[in-house]
């Protein structure tokens, strides 16, 4: 049990002593430390984290972004539900970069029509995350499929998976 505490001890206080120091002047005006319209200290954004994020994430239409979806959607519809594969994408844009300020975890968020193989057009919405993939190392996609969400997990309509001002 001591070791435990003592290593509990040791570990805050090298997060506490890893953490850089307030920066001083005039920052408030500074577009760089604004995001969203509110002030983000630089002590607090991503970049300053013990494991920074750079927000160094691939484009909304990255075949490898693209092919993840595809690959998840795929096989869990062959696992749990049927035949349904998603055959193409279309009109892939991106929604919102960052939408809650430069102190959370980077996100791109994108929305796309995809065709499945029964001739259905629908709107899937995604985020493409820094460091929410396997062990935090890599970047990693979230994505609702709209007509398709049938644990209703981003209800309704996959508006749970798009940010805020988008709903």
């Amino acid at each position: 049990m001591r070791r435990v505490s003592l290593f509990s001890a040791l570990a805050a206080t090298l997060c506490l002593a890893a953490l850089p120091a307030q920066a001083g002047g005039d920052v408030y005006g500074d577009p760089a430390y604004r995001s969203g319209g509110r002030y983000v200290d630089p002590a607090d954004r991503a970049e300053a984290r013990i494991i920074p994020m750079y927000g160094n994430l691939p484009a909304c239409e990255d075949p490898a972004v693209l092919g993840e979806i595809t690959s998840w959607f795929n096989s869990r519809e062959a696992k749990f539900w049927g035949p349904l594969q998603i055959v193409s994408f279309d009109r892939v844009r991106p929604i919102a970069w960052r939408p809650w300020g430069a102190d959370f975890i980077p996100r791109r968020f994108c929305t796309a029509r995809v065709m499945t193989n029964d001739g259905v057009l629908r709107r899937v919405d995604y985020s493409v995350r820094e460091n929410l993939g396997l062990f935090g190392w890599t970047w990693n996609v979230n994505w609702c499929v709209d007509g398709l969400d049938r644990h209703r997990s981003y209800a309704p309509g996959c508006q749970m998976a798009r940010p805020g001002p988008e709903r």
